[in-house]
């Protein structure tokens, strides 16, 4: 059976007369630490780890204190919810991003056209409120990405409604609202709803009902910065579409460089569902409605 045992473990069970390989074998375990052989010694039952990640958190529990000063600080509920359900997605999903870009010279011109109605309305047109309405257009396109895979693997769930998730990041920790039915609902109505869900998160004032449920989520890191990332899948979701700040790219137009202004698209979904076609045709419709706003209005 093989075996790690680091050489101050193998001369401390050598120096207590412990046969380091006997150990091993009846034990079961692949990593051994002094721990294991005091056990051993006491007669107790090394116990065997639950899965390969307990067994190195073992060896994460340090005393930092010893390097130098430290202060502690307990994480909320909400952080501790979010880090279980975050680490086990991360452990169980064999996920992959694919990455791109897309020209928003069009989303910035519709824009432009619509501030002083903007301006009537009281309500800020911005580009998230074209991101969401294009993903709720991408999976009714693409039934697979609003679609959630059972707990056993063996039944894939589609759905016949379409709710975008928002990720905004709050002075209480990260909170996930959600847009319902987005794809019948136009730019103006989820631009305010979108104002409204963040304002009432971030005040910790959401309501059960507008949380939950979603077809996919979208990361959204364009106000702070950065040029790509990889968002984790929120399970039972199979995707995650992250955004980061829209920058300007040099494309050549056949006679010319031109300054093009473009926004990095991180898709992050779930490969026991979605292969790499699927993700790339995914990526290439939503950049491509990008460049056609009008199409939002019909």
């Amino acid at each position: 059976m093989s075996f790690i045992a680091s050489p101050s473990v193998r001369a401390y069970a050598s120096s207590r007369g412990v046969n380091i390989e006997q150990l091993a074998q009846t034990s079961g375990r692949h990593t051994l630490g002094k721990e294991d052989v005091d056990s051993f010694l006491k007669g107790k039952p090394v116990a065997k780890p639950q899965s390969s990640v307990a067994s190195h958190a073992r060896y994460w529990d340090v005393d930092h204190s010893q390097f130098g000063s430290v202060s502690a600080e307990p994480m909320n509920r909400m952080a501790q919810v979010a880090s279980a359900n975050l680490s086990a997605a991360n452990a169980m999903i064999p996920q992959v991003t694919h990455h791109d870009r897309a020209d928003m010279r069009e989303v910035e011109v519709f824009r432009a056209k619509m501030k002083q109605e903007s301006l009537e309305k009281g309500i800020k047109l911005t580009a998230l409120a074209f991101h969401i309405k294009i993903l709720s257009r991408c999976l009714k396109d693409f039934p697979h990405f609003n679609a959630s895979l059972s707990a056993d693997g063996q039944t894939l769930y589609l759905k016949n409604y379409v709710h975008v998730a928002i990720a905004v990041d709050t002075p209480h920790g990260l909170m996930v609202p959600v847009i319902r039915n987005a794809d019948q609902k136009g730019l103006w109505k989820i631009a305010r709803e979108v104002s409204e869900l963040a304002t009432r998160a971030q005040s910790r004032k959401l309501g059960p009902s507008e949380m939950g449920g979603a077809s996919m989520s979208i990361s959204n890191l364009g106000g702070i910065g950065g040029t790509a990332f990889t968002p984790i899948v929120n399970p039972p979701e199979l995707a995650i579409l992250g955004l980061t700040r829209t920058e300007l790219v040099p494309q050549w137009d056949g006679a010319v460089w031109q300054p093009i202004p473009m926004v990095p698209l991180d898709l992050s979904y779930d490969h026991r569902v979605i292969n790499g076609a699927e993700a790339a045709k995914f990526l290439s419709n939503y950049a491509g409605l990008l460049t056609t706003p009008e199409l939002l209005l019909v």
